[in-house]
């Protein structure tokens, strides 16, 4: 589409919505126009057709926030279709008769970039256009996004429940130093693509459907380079080395994506940076397991403590410990719970220390401790752990 349709067009009226329209009444416009004149629907009707094949560029402009308010701009700026001159018009002549020279916008279109006077080079009214596309002459290109950047970090556990802050060393494409991004050698400018007028991008007719895609003359950048820079060989890119501070925030999980907006490549044109993901892999650690937002710990207990009820110690993460009571009878893997000790959640608040008991066995017995242990069994000797077993079995296997 060129740069004349955009200021001669009235895009609203094609759709009939009025100027303030919301994105949704335009789409609800642009659909029922659609499936009224849709050229499968209206084969023998090329007035049909021509009338879908508007609604579309109509859409793909008015759908389009960035492309709307351009549009919009141009058509207060040049009225519609011709310069709006100032009141009595423009009189060449200082005596003349009033009412102005007639003025031909294709004219002044026709004159972008084309080498003649008015181009691209001369600072006129190309320069002005190009400013409301980001299509126009001289060495301007479209605002580009950077490009996301992803890193691998690998914390310890500690690292990874309390938060970290890392320096991390990136190497991505940036502005080529030389020629400043634009690709050209120095003391030379790139030149508007012919193909795309600058767009960087062409429509691609799909059976009625207008899809726009990367112009392969310019490789979607809108500018052509003659003269390339001999450093970035005209891409306007180079690599470049560069160190961020990645805050990685507490309680952070295994494979867990980081985003830090903005620390991405450097966007082109004038556009904004992409994002830095950082994906987080954090180390085993040799004590303490996770649960989600709680910590897990295997504690051995003797038998005695196990039997009697204790006071133990257990391990916090950071190399402390805190008290924890056992009851009498507490049996091998019950599991206590240890409030606010776990991981620390995004809104401040922890998960917990998961305390699972295991009774440890000594392998070897002193006399003495054999002694006892053989009193202990005689007292007891009327009871058997393993009764209700046998018995839950027996039966079982009765009824089948």
């Amino acid at each position: 589409m060129s740069q004349k349709d955009w200021i001669e067009k009235d895009f609203y009226k094609v759709l009939g919505v009025p100027k303030d329209a919301s994105q949704d009444d335009i789409k609800k416009a642009f659909r029922k126009l659609a499936k009224k004149n849709h050229p499968d629907s209206n084969e023998n009707d090329p007035k049909a057709e021509a009338r879908f094949k508007e609604a579309s560029e109509a859409y793909d402009v008015l759908s389009s926030e960035t492309k709307r308010k351009e549009y919009d701009e141009a058509r207060s700026l040049f009225g519609s279709g011709g310069f709006r001159m100032p009141q009595g018009g423009f009189n060449p002549n200082a005596g003349g008769q009033g009412g102005g020279v007639p003025f031909d916008l294709s004219d002044l279109l026709g004159r972008v970039n084309t080498g003649g006077q008015g181009g691209a080079g001369s600072g006129g009214f190309g320069d002005v256009l190009g400013g409301l596309f980001n299509r126009g002459g001289g060495a301007r290109t479209r605002a580009r996004r950077g490009a996301d950047i992803e890193s691998t970090v690998t914390l310890s556990f500690d690292e990874a429940l309390e938060g970290v802050t890392l320096p991390l060393r990136l190497t991505s494409d940036a502005p080529c130093g030389v020629c400043s991004g634009t690709g050209a050698r120095n003391g030379t400018t790139p030149r508007m693509c012919p193909t795309c007028q600058g767009a960087g991008q062409v429509n691609r007719n799909a059976g009625g459907f207008a899809f726009p895609e990367p112009c392969r003359a310019c490789r979607g950048r809108g500018l052509v380079v003659d003269d390339p820079c001999p450093n970035c060989q005209g891409s306007g890119h180079a690599p470049s080395t560069r160190t961020v501070q990645a805050r990685i925030p507490a309680g952070v999980k295994s494979g867990q994506k980081i985003k830090l907006r903005g620390k991405g490549a450097a966007g082109e044109g004038g556009g904004e940076a992409g994002d830095l993901l950082v994906v987080v892999k954090v180390s085993p650690h040799p004590v303490f397991g996770r649960d989600g937002d709680n910590l897990t710990v295997s504690v051995p207990v003797t038998f005695a403590e196990a039997a009697l009820g204790a006071d133990i110690d257990v391990p916090t993460p950071g190399g402390g410990s805190v008290k924890v009571r056992l009851s009498e009878g507490t049996q091998s893997g019950r599991m206590l719970r240890v409030r606010g000790k776990g991981v620390t959640r995004r809104d401040g608040t922890k998960g917990d220390l998961v305390v699972t008991v295991d009774v440890a066995v000594p392998s070897r017995l002193s006399h003495d401790a054999k002694e006892a242990l053989k009193a202990y069994a005689a007292s007891t000797a009327e009871h058997d752990p393993r009764a209700d077993l046998l018995s839950r079995a027996r039966k079982a296997d009765g009824a089948s």
